[in-house]
């Protein structure tokens, strides 16, 4: 039975009184839950900073933290802002969905605020050695979001100055000169936001509890990562794409899906070591417990459409870097804990990658009734070394799917899962996910409240209504954490029996 449980719950999608999830108190007390509900593992979506469409992963930097997560109350305690300050911010209209483009307007409105306040009377020391500690990242991305902030947030690619666009040396110092203070408050809501977050991954840490993050393997062409290091990606001579990355025409869309995200020029990435990948992954490994990599089989073969395109049907499948990237890195950086996003139609030499690196895949429950019992998805295929999942952020809930799905494929679901009428549907397929031969156990926690469709948090390949449910606070009752816990106690019985 599964050694581990765990939940799936964004840091975004957390109660608080101010439009959106933060690393304060409310993070807390979820993971007071998570400790009450025998839970040993907490998943959390990509922490950075958003760009267009508000998705996690589509970053402005694959190293920064989001701003939006940064706790105002906690910048109160320390006396950087007052709450008539925080009062003067509007948060939207409703407590159970995020309004980003109200917090975009309103919220770094505060936080200067909260910069100002730190400007006249706090010690700079500690944030000046936080400069220094990271400024192989912190450099790029800070001027890089001043010069954004003062070409009306436009892409770095649409950028009026050619020579900043290209990062011509004199360029870059003239733009330092002249938004020095820009950059510092940039760099600021870094300090902040990294702070917060050790103090926040502590507590949850000393819990008993391990963070499990999520990194997209993918960066957004609209980041400081592109902006800052072009070499590393398959660029032409104007640091335009030449191929982009996305998804086949297959079953679920005859087009393909379009991510326009730009890919790698692996062939340059080998020459340097992997040295801009690895320092990645290390930074990733500061923050988190476990890492899962978003989209593993592009290390093994990813798909490239030519740019531009209107949709994915003329791409062509590459070579990525192999086992020889992952044997470098366990070199480089010791064994980490990674769980491998291993989704989708996969050839065998993406089986054989996953094998070899001896990383744990998903087992998505939600995919496993609609095709009979050769189904990989079904709990009698799984191998220990899997991690489990009811869902993923970019499926609908178990109740949205249950509504949905065909009669015969629901009646097979409660009958594999050996539910007896009495049972509701969600519970059943946790229970199911517990008693499952998989070493670990995540449950979405929409489908631990048997939430609906209207609590999805993704749509793939549609901009619009994604990313913005969130959670009503008082369910986090004591008896639903006892439930949880009494299924977990249930589950490592049958496993001692």
């Amino acid at each position: 039975m599964a050694r581990e449980a765990g939940i799936l719950m964004p840091i975004t999608s957390l109660p608080s009184p101010y439009g959106i999830g933060t690393l304060g108190k409310e993070a807390r007390e979820f993971a007071d839950f998570l400790k009450k509900a025998g839970q040993k593992i907490w998943q959390i979506l990509p922490v950075g900073p958003t760009s267009y469409g508000d998705s996690p992963y589509q970053s402005f930097s694959t190293f920064a933290g989001n701003p939006y997560m940064i706790d105002l109350d906690t910048l109160k305690e320390e006396g950087l802002l007052t709450q008539e300050d925080i009062d003067k911010g509007y948060w939207g209209d409703s407590e159970f969905e995020i309004d980003y483009a109200t917090i975009y307007w309103y919220r770094f409105d505060v936080l200067r605020v909260a910069f100002e306040n730190f400007k006249k009377n706090c010690d700079r020391k500690p944030f000046t050695a936080f400069k220094r500690k990271n400024s192989k990242w912190l450099k790029n991305y800070a001027l890089y979001m001043a010069v954004k902030k003062n070409f009306d947030m436009k892409a770095w690619t649409e950028w009026p100055d050619e020579e900043i666009k290209l990062r011509e040396p004199d360029a870059i110092k003239k733009y330092e000169r002249k938004f020095k203070d820009e950059i510092d408050f940039w760099s600021f809501l870094q300090y902040k936001f990294y702070e917060q977050w050790e103090s926040f991954r502590k507590y949850v840490n000393d819990l008993g509890i391990k963070i499990l993050g999520d990194m997209p393997i993918y960066v957004a062409m609209d980041s400081a990562d592109t902006w800052a290091n072009p070499e590393i990606f398959w660029f032409d001579e104007n640091n335009q794409p030449v191929r982009v990355a996305g998804c086949p025409p297959d079953y679920f869309s005859a087009t393909g899906q379009l991510w326009g995200n730009p890919l790698y020029d692996w062939d340059y990435l080998k020459e340097t070591d992997y040295e801009w990948w690895f320092n990645r992954i290390a930074a990733a490994s500061k923050l988190f417990d476990i890492l899962r990599i978003d989209h593993f089989r592009a290390f093994d073969t990813y798909y490239a459409i030519p740019y531009p395109a209107e949709n994915a049907i003329g791409g062509d499948w590459y070579d990525g870097p192999g086992i020889e990237f992952f044997n470098m890195m366990k070199e480089k950086l010791g064994d980490l804990p990674i769980v491998a996003e291993d989704l989708g139609d996969l050839f065998d030499s993406v089986k054989e990658l996953l094998k070899e690196t001896g990383y744990p895949g998903m087992k998505v429950l939600e995919f496993a009734f609609d095709s009979g019992e050769a189904n990989d998805y079904l709990p009698h295929n799984y191998t220990e070394n899997c991690v489990v999942y009811s869902g993923t952020h970019d499926n609908d809930t178990l109740m949205g799917w249950m509504a949905e799905a065909k009669p015969e494929d629901v009646a097979f679901a409660r009958q594999y899962c050996k539910m007896p009428e009495w049972e509701a549907f969600n519970w059943g397929i946790i229970r199911t996910a517990y008693e499952s031969v998989a070493n670990t156990a995540i449950i979405q926690m929409q489908d631990i409240l048997g939430l609906g469709t209207e609590a999805r948090m993704n749509v793939p390949s549609t901009l619009g209504g994604n990313w913005v449910w969130r959670i009503d606070g008082s369910v986090l009752t004591d008896e639903l954490a006892d439930q949880l816990k009494e299924m977990v106690i249930n589950s490592s019985r049958l496993e001692e029996n």
